[in-house]
């Protein structure tokens, strides 16, 4: 049996996903997929719109046999240590026979000459590296710039800007990196780009849909006499027919305000209390976090209202919107450096969490447990039974887990459902 791994995060899940997973069977001749995705936070530095248990119902209604779970110290982390983390879980897998990711330019051989760059540096480019942060450039504009004089190729800046272009190069990269024998493959993305906020016919981006749904029937003050009332649930679910698969329809129609929205500013007040227990030297010590960037969130500590609005604040030129918000996100979840530099040491992910599974999915886990070289988790167990650095990871899985469990308590006034109560879907 050939098996081809897909990185996800499926929030939400929509037809472009669907695409994905046809058309990567289809390129690299596997008999089935096995899904790694994020769980309640995802890459751009926030909660996933819905819980990971629903986006993994989704996924197996859409016929996905396995779902696993990317562990939130990379699934919140930048393009390297997101892509690092998931080509990691799906390489101590031991049957994994390829990966197929999505792209804007789905010229494979672009992205894999790019990643053998800066996955070997060459002292050429290494140097161009140095020049470029040494004159104050964050490192993805001095990688970029670096790679530009290398190849001596300014036509570049197209593919190095695109947010799944720049994954693509990482899982490359992380591939050699590890000297893994699974292969890769790229597809182009259909119609719609990652940034489009509005929706396109038939393919349309999971953020034109979370735009669409952030506010279904609620009332928008625009000014002291204005209002403007968004359209209600089931008049955009009905333009969303055509976008989504109907499992995820009757998922965002029953769960509607019972589980989500979840969103950035919902976890407001646990940010502010966070912040007020950190200084300028334990700021240091987290996840992507710059001395920079620690001396700006002190400094304006006390002008703290939201957490996009603090993002917004304390954005430069240097420092992005996503970084920011994703150093926010390791400060609250608990995640720093030393920790990722230890999780590296013992090669990545620490074991394969089954987030749900299809009835089909059974034999692929049995699979799983005569291959793999890292546990195979179907239930929390005592951590006498895992690795001390595999529990640390788990740890905070499960604190990430149960704080946004917390925020759909308080949200919508639903009873808490503590992580080790969690059940894996079954389909």
């Amino acid at each position: 049996m050939k098996i081809v791994g897909l990185i996800t995060e499926y929030n939400p899940f929509h037809n472009g996903h669907l695409y994905h997973i046809e058309k990567a069977k289809e390129l690299t001749g596997a008999d089935a997929a096995i899904v790694v995705m994020s769980g309640n936070y995802v890459q751009r530095g926030a909660p996933a719109i819905m819980p990971k248990h629903l986006r993994a119902e989704v996924a197996l209604e859409a016929g996905v046999p396995l779902v696993l779970e990317l562990p939130v110290c990379y699934a919140c982390g930048s393009a390297e240590y997101f892509a690092y983390g998931a080509v990691s879980l799906l390489n101590r897998l031991g049957c994994i026979d390829s990966i197929c990711f999505g792209s804007e330019c789905g010229d494979y051989y672009l992205l894999e000459k790019i990643a053998h760059i800066t996955a070997d540096e060459p002292e050429e480019y290494r140097q161009y590296l140095r020049e470029a942060l040494k004159s104050g450039m964050s490192f993805p504009l001095a990688r970029q710039t670096a790679l530009k004089k290398y190849l001596k190729d300014p036509s570049l800046d197209e593919i190095l800007e695109q947010p799944n272009n720049i994954l693509g190069i990482e899982y490359i990269k992380a591939l050699r990196q590890m000297k893994s024998s699974i292969g890769a493959y790229t597809i182009r993305r259909k119609v719609a780009d990652y940034h489009d906020n509005e929706l396109k016919e038939g393919y349309s981006s999971a953020k034109a849909i979370r735009r669409l749904l952030a506010y279904a029937g609620s009332s928008v003050h625009l000014a002291s006499d204005q209002w403007y009332d968004e359209p209600e649930l089931s008049e955009i679910l009905t333009r969303l027919e055509n976008q989504v698969p109907p499992a995820c329809i009757r998922t965002l129609e029953e769960t509607h305000r019972l589980r989500y929205p979840v969103y950035a500013g919902d976890f407001s007040l646990l940010f502010r209390y966070k912040l007020l227990t950190e200084t300028r030297e334990s700021l240091k010590e987290y996840m992507d976090m710059t001395e920079e960037l620690a001396n700006r969130m002190m400094n304006h500590a006390s002008d703290f209202i939201t957490f996009d609005q603090f993002c917004d604040l304390l954005k430069t030129r240097e420092l992005t919107y996503s970084r920011i918000s994703r150093c926010m996100l390791h400060i609250l979840l608990g995640i720093r450096a030393s920790d990722l530099s230890e999780y590296k040491e013992q090669g990545g992910c620490q074991y394969a969490r089954v987030l749900g599974f299809r009835k089909d999915g059974a034999k692929l886990m049995a699979r799983i447990k005569r291959t793999a070289s890292i546990p195979l988790v179907t239930k929390l167990r005592p951590e006498e039974e895992l690795s001390e650095t595999a529990a640390k990871m788990l740890r905070q899985d499960i604190f990430a887990a149960d704080l946004y469990e917390s925020v759909i308590t308080n949200k919508y006034k639903m009873p808490f459902i503590s992580e080790y109560r969690q059940q894996i879907v079954r389909v």
